[in-house]
């Protein structure tokens, strides 16, 4: 049993106790959340006959005249990018929030409640390269990134209360181009993944002094769901992990959001996205598709109780097996198919 100064409510659980569920059907709690998930190990032996996902695509050039994205080339709406050598942000040329919506509510009684939301969204391009992702990147020009993920959020949070900062990667999670890009999106309300996730920070804070993230981390260092433990970041598969290889990052020293990392931790983080996402692309052979997106503290609030944190959601189970969220999943509690341990080995063998 793992030692743990703050006592057994916030210990690993032995690995004898967990094998005792590790091969039957079980639920999870998520601590961050405050939700469930089921844990279905044994599921993935089964017959697949449904939906496989196509191979991965051909090699892409260094730049595509017909990219929207690439540099120098013009957008759908007539927009022309800059010759940029590094990063580039933009306004999101067909925005999903908008500075200047109205802010009218509609009823205020137990059923019916609308309201307008504020807000803007920008695309932030990695690279002017179009056939690179962050897994063929260098470690100094991921470090750009960050810096511009941070600089964004720092300018956005002067107005916007929540700052959403992700990627979706590869067609399979929507993406509308292959181009390395993300997104950040701002809003003046907080949404409801981020509600729950300040709720439980606040209320462990209240009953243990301490950060929950930073509790959990060091609860969970040196077991069987960590990844990477180097350079002031933890890479782990998460206790209640939903996807099959979700993983969540997180520093294991107190920052509330990315622009309160020093010099050392964000080279520490552009280490970690670099090993996470090669680690991705080695398990299947392929380029591994995901969503991924910081969480980090609202504004005008206090930060105290949250910790920064990136989740990673792969829908991949096999090369060409994509998991669904369907059925039981949409209409009662996440459920997934190899333990997180398991996920967690075959992530730290991916590169070995």
């Amino acid at each position: 049993m793992p030692t743990d100064p703050a006592g057994p409510a916030l210990a690993r659980p032995d690995d004898t106790e967990l094998a005792a569920l590790e091969g039957e059907p079980h639920r999870r709690y998520n601590a961050l959340t405050g939700t469930w998930v089921l844990v279905s190990a044994g599921r993935t032996k089964r017959p697949w006959l449904g939906a496989q996902e196509s191979s991965p695509a051909e090699e892409k050039p260094a730049h595509d005249p017909d990219c929207y994205l690439c540099p120098g080339n013009t957008r759908v709406t007539g927009a022309q990018n800059p010759a940029y050598e590094q990063t580039f942000v933009f306004t999101n040329d067909f925005a999903a929030l908008r500075p200047d919506t109205s802010t009218t509510k509609l009823g205020d009684g137990a059923l019916f409640r609308a309201e307008g939301t504020r807000g803007t969204c920008r695309v932030v391009c990695f690279s002017p390269r179009h056939d690179l992702t962050l897994a063929g990147m260098a470690p100094e020009e991921i470090r750009r990134v960050i810096d511009v993920w941070a600089d964004q959020t720092d300018e956005l949070g002067e107005r916007y209360r929540w700052i959403q900062v992700f990627e979706n990667r590869g067609a399979v999670m929507g993406a509308s181009n292959p181009h390395p890009h993300g997104q950040i999106w701002a809003s003046d309300t907080l949404p409801l993944e981020a509600s729950e996730e300040d709720a439980r920070q606040h209320e462990h804070v209240a009953e243990h002094g301490s950060r929950l993230l930073l509790d959990y981390a060091e609860a969970e260092r040196g077991g069987p769901r960590v990844i990477r433990d180097q350079d002031g970041w933890l890479t782990l598969v998460p206790f209640w992990a939903a996807w099959p290889f979700e993983t969540l990052l997180l520093p294991t020293s107190p920052a509330s959001r990315l622009e309160d990392l020093d010099d050392a931790g964000r080279d520490g983080l552009a280490a970690a996205l670099l090993d996470l996402n090669r680690r991705y692309d080695a398990l299947f052979g392929l380029p591994f598709p995901f969503s991924m997106g910081w969480h980090q503290a609202p504004y005008r609030v206090s930060t105290d109780h949250w910790q920064l944190h990136a989740h990673f959601m792969p829908p991949l189970l096999r090369a060409s097996v994509r998991k669904f969220m369907v059925g039981y999943e949409l209409l009662s509690e996440p459920q997934r198919d190899l333990t997180p341990e398991e996920a967690a080995e075959r992530l730290r063998d991916a590169l070995a």
